[in-house]
């Protein structure tokens, strides 16, 4: 039977025709594409041909082009569109990719030619193919393609069983995350939450057949608004249990072994490759270098981050002893207090600001954010084949005219999708072996409306995918492993956080933020509001952000013969850096999808490690005009369009001129 996956893409911009795949068409399809694949890299090893660069290096680069083609397109629906038979194929497709990948990285006779080339690199070759060879010699290594053959015979069998682990690990999340809801029918259960989050909750119901009641589910976009404003405590602490209880509940969708086996095993690999632990072997590929470094950053903000915290909770409990309560705080309190402050002392409620923040009014700001910085234009198709309703395309074209790529987004939250926002793309920009266009997607979890209403975080989740959407369509690389977001992991959140400083810069809001109903713009009293609370309980901000952080590094400097309870591992780790106990840590460990399912082990510092370049970068943006076009011009060809071809900080430096300080991030925050 013929197998859409498999044959020649007849679509717009040879897109994936997700309208004729069927889910059972996606295992053989990568079965074939593993087999073909097997046999171009058994040609390059076995050249009878010296090694060279153009034999090797590049032969290896051009290898694979069908997995790379088929794969990516499994992987949008297992994030943004999975049902069982999806979660189901994904526990048997990516054990066999890293089998497979794996296999690849170790094979000794392509090892061989590899070291060859790497040992005597030819002369005349430009500073992009110098970093692919540099690129693929790490790879071999890192996969301990080096090492004696008990050593990484035992290496791939840990890659697999951290495949496998990580793949449960993430879908424990989504499924116990999915079988939690609060179902609320009374106004006594719906005290204190404004219409607009009822609206919304009324549609989450009828989706789940509760039509005429109220549905609340642990998703950010529900889970957030509830406890800003819903005045019955025991339904906020119901919620917030909920949450930082999710896959810690025992049953079948529970992490806590799973987590403490990913800990262990990669503390034994790292071993393994010569490295102290999984931390240290992580951040030897990264700006960052040693997990020293890392804290060294963290404690630098730590500090002043507690002192503010420890102010705001002061502000909170004296707030709830003036109304006569005489209840202590406690985490799911500090949302609904920190609300009421904002809502008087700034005179900002959140739902005032809501009508002028309409999702596709934001979106199109962001788009003329990219307009003027870069001179690009952004087109709807309405012919591109997508997974899902929800999703919609955008042609790309430069200044000029010329095409540039395609850009799509799926911004609204649904059961088959996974929690956060996200930026992925199907296909990278490259121009060897041929001119191939990017294809980037965007995803949220925004509840939806007509039109979805944004608050000022979710626009600014709006703005900070699309500045991981710019890093991918403004690629402009001659190798597609070196392109787009394909850069140190303590790098890519760059181009994404810069773009969150526009979202909110009065002239933009001004073109973007208009009333939904009336179509006002948002009045500059508002605008100035918004700004005023920008520094605003920052101080519990960074401190759950900065626990998270230390937590994912004390989990990846443990000992290979460690095997820590979870619960118990987390309340040592939060005592140890003095974690006031009316705030928890971003993310507790067992849904902490970022460093045990996703690519941030040892890197959940990225974050901020990238907020301190782009808040110095901003600085000169701020300098000369939020729109210079010499400005951009530069950040865009020395940081969008780069790609992976250069060490971060000299691309960094080769935009700012120098190094960047950490001054403008503390005043960002305002912990300065």
């Amino acid at each position: 039977m013929s197998n859409p996956l498999l044959e020649e893409w007849n679509t717009p911009h040879a897109v994936p025709p997700y309208d004729k795949i069927a889910t059972s068409d996606y295992l053989p399809a990568i079965e074939a594409a593993i087999v073909e694949h097997n046999a171009e890299i058994t040609g390059i090893a076995t050249n009878p041909e010296p090694p060279t660069f153009e034999n090797t290096i590049e032969a290896l680069e051009a290898a694979g082009s069908l997995l790379d083609r088929i794969a990516p397109v499994f992987y949008v629906l297992v994030s943004a569109d999975a049902d069982d038979e999806i979660r189901e194929l994904q526990t048997k497709i990516s054990p066999m990719l890293t089998a497979h990948r794996g296999a690849i990285a170790t094979r000794q006779d392509l090892f061989q030619r590899v070291k060859a080339v790497h040992d005597a690199p030819p002369a005349g070759l430009s500073n992009e193919q110098r970093r692919l060879l540099e690129e693929t010699w790490n790879t071999f290594v890192r996969a301990g393609a080096a090492l004696p053959d008990d050593a990484r015979s035992e290496v791939l069998a840990i890659d697999q069983q951290l495949s496998s682990l990580q793949t449960r690990f993430g879908q424990n999340v989504v499924k116990d995350a999915n079988t939690f809801e609060l179902v609320l029918e009374t106004e006594e259960e719906l005290a204190g939450l404004p219409h607009s989050v009822r609206r919304a909750a009324a549609r989450e119901a009828k989706a789940r057949g509760k039509d005429g009641k109220y549905v609340f589910t642990i998703s950010r976009s529900s889970i957030t608004p509830f406890l800003e404003y819903s005045s019955r405590r025991d339904l906020r602490e119901t919620m917030w249990r909920a949450y930082t209880q999710c896959a810690d509940n025992g049953g079948d969708f529970d992490n806590n072994e799973t987590l403490a086996r990913i800990a262990t095993l990669r503390a034994r690999r790292a071993k393994l490759m010569g490295y102290a632990s999984h931390a240290d072997f992580v951040l030897d590929d990264r700006m960052a270098k040693t997990p020293a470094g890392v804290r060294e950053l963290l404690d630098a903000i730590w500090t002043p981050a507690r002192r503010r915290v420890r102010e705001e909770a002061g502000r909170l409990q004296d707030r709830i002893q003036s109304e006569g309560s005489n209840f202590s705080l406690a985490p799911w309190d500090w949302w609904y207090y920190t609300q009421k402050i904002r809502a008087e002392e700034y005179a900002l409620d959140e739902e005032e600001t809501k009508p002028y923040f309409s999702l596709p009014a934001v979106r199109q700001g962001a788009f003329d954010v990219a307009t003027r910085l870069y001179g690009i234009t952004f087109h709807p198709r309405e012919d591109i084949p997508v997974y899902h309703e929800d999703v919609e395309a955008f042609e790309v074209h430069d200044a000029d005219g010329s095409l540039i790529g395609l850009f799509l987004t799926d911004y609204y939250m649904r059961p088959s999708k996974r929690s956060g926002a996200w930026m992925n793309a199907i296909r990278n920009h490259s121009t060897f072996g041929g001119q191939q266009y990017p294809v980037v997607f965007n995803t949220c979890n925004f509840a939806k409306g007509d039109p979805a209403l944004l608050g000022p975080d979710e626009v600014r989740t709006l703005f900070h995918e699309f500045g991981h959407g710019l890093h991918g369509l403004l690629s402009k690389v001659g190798y597609k492993s070196l392109s787009g977001t394909s850069v140190k992991r303590d790098f890519v959140e760059l181009p994404s956080q810069i773009m969150e400083h526009w979202a909110v810069e009065p002239e933009v809001m001004r073109s973007y933020a208009k009333h939904v109903e009336t179509g006002e713009t948002i009045p500059d009293e508002m605008i100035d509001k918004i700004l005023a609370t920008q520094t605003f309980n920052q101080g519990f901000a960074t401190t759950e952000y900065l626990a998270a952080s230390y937590l994912d590094m004390d989990w990846h400097e443990i000992g290979e013969d460690q095997a820590p309870e979870a619960e118990s591992f987390e309340t040592a780790a939060m005592n140890k850096i003095d974690l006031v106990p009316e705030v928890a840590p971003r993310y507790r460990s067992t849904y902490f999808q970022h460093i045990f399912s996703g690519g941030y082990s040892a890197g959940y510092y990225s974050y901020i490690w990238a907020e301190v370049l782009d808040a110095d970068a901003y600085d000169a943006f701020t300098e000369n005009g939020i729109f210079d076009e010499k400005t951009a011009t530069s950040f865009r060809r020395n940081i969008l369009e780069k790609g992976g071809t250069a060490e971060p900080m000299d691309l960094y430096k080769a935009f700012r001129g120098r190094e960047p300080s950490v001054g403008p991030l503390l005043r960002g925050r305002g912990l300065d």
